[in-house]
């Protein structure tokens, strides 16, 4: 065990100042029985001088446990040794009927606060240990250990106080550590937050503009196109590829990292630089909406044409777009394709979104590109 220092903020800090009250109130009745059996007891005045030792050590572990630099196994373990010397000491003091027909002059109730120092320190299992070696230290007193738990229930007290209290230390030490992990990601996530917003308005911004520009100059600045827009969409993977804090637990999905994976050289994507979670079956629905009207861009809206992907968090409400600056969709077309059976675009776009209760809008004209707007309630859960 080691025997460092207790942390600056430790968790079971109100236990172990709550145990000094149980050893106050266990001091007291130790007091009183002193006080009533001590004109039993063969050697009185050593009685007292003991009794001194327990009034000195009590205080001590008071003021260690409260202060916290007697929160260690060392000190632990000298508790332990000096209430069992303690408990061992009835014999200098006591005739060998009087120890028959009563418990150790200390009194087992004070002797418990090892137990409960065990158990905050080290947990249930060191609580119970510490439980049971006391009672063996009872048992080489009186030289027998009594299996009569309805005459004497003081392992089965001792074992429980072990237990629930090592129970309950062990718990406060681990919710501490999840409050203390979900502090570390809420800084890690807002500080990834915070560069990712600086590149997405730096760096990102100049990728895109050096390959418009350079696609639009032609000639040798093609190839330096080419070259910033894979950086651009390299980048912008990057900054958007951070979990969403608790989606272990919560199911949820930054929608952004999907987006980003349709980015090429004819598809710009455009997202916010701060996550948006998601329920994964509404990503999953989005993701393959946007896969399709995709598909469609390339089959139907001419060589050359580029799509872009924006997406936009609403607070209440998602929604993705989807544009092309291709030859658009003559009037008339999606009824004959609908009249002929061929429904592709209702079923994969359209009743995607309505299966987790949102909408697929789409807006087109000759020569003016095809537009669909997806909207999703923030409420969804890619369940319906």
């Amino acid at each position: 065990m080691s025997a460092a220092a207790p942390p600056l903020h430790d968790p079971t800090a109100p236990m172990w100042r709550a145990a000094q009250i149980f050893r106050l109130l266990s001091f007291v009745y130790a007091a009183g029985f002193e006080i009533a059996s001590v004109d039993e007891l063969e050697r009185p005045v050593l009685g007292w001088v003991l009794f001194g030792v327990l009034s000195a050590w009590t205080l001590a572990c008071a003021v260690a446990y409260v202060q916290g630099f007697g929160r260690r196994p060392a000190w632990v373990l000298a508790e332990f040794v000096v209430v069992a010397g303690l408990i061992w000491s009835t014999h200098l003091v006591a005739s060998a009927e009087w120890i028959a027909d009563n418990q150790s002059w200390p009194t087992t109730l004070w002797a418990t606060n090892v137990t409960i120092s065990a158990a905050i320190l080290r947990g249930p299992i060191f609580g119970m240990l510490a439980g049971c070696a006391m009672m063996a230290v009872y048992g080489a007193l009186k030289g027998y250990v009594s299996i009569d738990l309805a005459s004497n229930a003081t392992i089965i007290i001792e074992l429980a106080v072990g237990l629930a209290v090592g129970m309950a230390a062990q718990t406060a030490r681990r919710a501490h550590a999840e409050l203390e992990r979900a502090v570390r990601m809420s800084a890690a996530v807002a500080e990834r937050e915070r560069l990712a917003r600086q590149v997405h308005d730096g760096v990102i911004q100049v990728l895109a503009l050096v390959a418009k520009r350079g696609r639009e100059i032609g000639g040798p600045t093609t190839e330096l196109a080419v070259l910033a827009g894979e950086q651009e969409r390299a980048l912008r993977r990057l900054v958007s590829t951070e979990e969403v804090p608790g989606s272990a637990d919560t199911g949820l999905v930054d929608l952004r990292v999907t987006l980003n994976r349709f980015a090429a050289e004819r598809v710009v994507v455009s997202v916010p630089a701060t996550t948006v979670p998601l329920a994964a079956g509404v990503v999953a629905e989005i993701g393959a909406a946007v896969g399709n009207v995709l598909d469609n861009v390339a089959a139907h809206a001419g060589p050359g044409a580029t799509a872009y992907v924006l997406l936009e968090d609403l607070g209440d409400r998602v929604i993705v777009s989807v544009r092309d600056d291709g030859v658009g969709i003559a009037p008339g077309r999606l009824q004959q394709a609908e009249a002929e059976g061929r429904m592709g675009i209702s079923q994969s776009i359209v009743r995607r979104l309505q299966a987790v209760g949102g909408t697929a809008d789409l807006t087109t004209e000759v020569g003016g590109g095809v537009e669909w707007e997806l909207t999703v309630p923030r409420g969804a859960d890619g369940q319906g």
